[in-house]
């Protein structure tokens, strides 16, 4: 999933997929902004058929935090 999620990443923000790692802050590290990041977990509900609490996904600081909420999600 880290793979999938670096691709979208890449999508919204400048970053080079291969320095995103998990513990990677959303704005901190990878400059996103909270509409950047609303759209991008928009993409993520398409790219793995799951519907999100936008309240929670959004409140995930690391990339790390938001594969762990996806990926229970998805089971």
């Amino acid at each position: 999933m880290l793979e999938n999620i670096k691709e979208l990443i890449c999508q919204y923000v400048d970053a080079d997929a291969d320095k995103i790692t998990e513990n990677s802050r959303f704005s901190e590290d990878l400059g996103f902004n909270s509409y950047d990041l609303m759209c991008m977990l928009g993409e993520c509900e398409d790219e793995f058929g799951i519907e999100l609490d936008e309240y929670e996904a959004a409140s995930k600081k690391t990339v790390g935090e938001l594969i762990t909420y996806l990926g229970g999600l998805s089971k």
